[in-house]
């Protein structure tokens, strides 16, 4: 499974949810875990830039852009897993971060690929 780059959504994020079911849609069949894993670490120029940035308050922008972009590749990487499992669905889904080593962080998004059918 290529994962990098990250690649487009491969399911309609409608049809994930942190929920155990999707309204209107019965589970037919239950595919397994499915996971996108990203693994990031501040530049040097970022972290200066946020340390810039703190000294003013507020939100620090650079950190939650990385922040931001890191979760939307863990996502589509965990979407694309689940389309290449045959899953039109994702239930329970979540996130994960966890710092590995100062600076590098792994996000990762998980959940159960299921395929669903109009009730």
């Amino acid at each position: 499974m290529s994962t990098y780059p990250p690649p487009q959504s491969a399911l309609d994020p409608s049809f994930v949810t942190t929920a155990l079911e999707l309204p209107g849609y019965k589970v037919v069949r239950n595919l397994g875990i499915v996971r996108g894993i990203v693994v990031r670490s501040r530049n040097i120029f970022g972290t200066i830039g946020a340390g810039l940035q703190t000294l003013v308050g507020g939100d620090i922008t650079i950190f939650t852009e990385l922040c931001e972009k890191t979760r939307q590749d863990s996502f589509a990487m965990m979407a694309l897993h689940a389309h290449q499992m045959g899953a039109n669905a994702i239930i329970s889904f979540r996130y994960d971060a966890n710092e590995i080593m100062n600076g590098v962080t792994e996000v990762l998004a998980y959940g159960t690929a299921v395929h669903v059918e109009k009730l």
